[in-house]
C-alpha cells in the first residue's frame, strides 16, 4: 500500500539501463519507495523519510543495483518522482 502519491514518474535512460542490465523492473523500485521500503538508507535517513511523508517534504530512496545505486526521489509537492543515478543529480 502506497504511503504517498508519486505524481508524474520520470526516469533517466541510465537508471533504466542499470535496472534492465540487472533484471530489475523499475516499477518494483517505485512500489518499494511508495510503500516505505527506502532501500539502503541509514536509520537517520529513514527517520527523515518518515517525517517527510507526514509533513509533505521530499522523499528519497536509494537501491543498490549491481555496482551502482539508483536513486528514487519524490518531490515535496508530490508532483513527480524521478529514478536516476547519483552521478546524474
Amino acid at each position: 500500500m502506497a504511503l504517498f502519491k508519486l505524481g508524474k514518474v520520470v526516469a533517466t535512460p541510465a537508471a533504466l539501463q542499470q535496472c534492465m542490465d540487472h533484471g530489475i523492473e523499475p516499477i518494483s523500485l517505485l512500489e518499494r519507495h511508495a510503500g516505505g521500503d527506502w532501500g539502503n538508507l541509514s536509520a537517520e535517513d529513514v527517520a527523515e523519510n518518515v517525517h517527510s511523508v507526514q509533513h509533505d517534504l521530499r522523499i528519497f530512496s536509494t537501491y543498490h543495483i549491481g555496482s551502482e545505486k539508483v536513486w528514487v526521489i519524490t518531490e515535496a509537492d508530490r508532483s513527480s518522482t524521478c529514478l536516476l543515478l547519483p552521478s546524474e543529480y
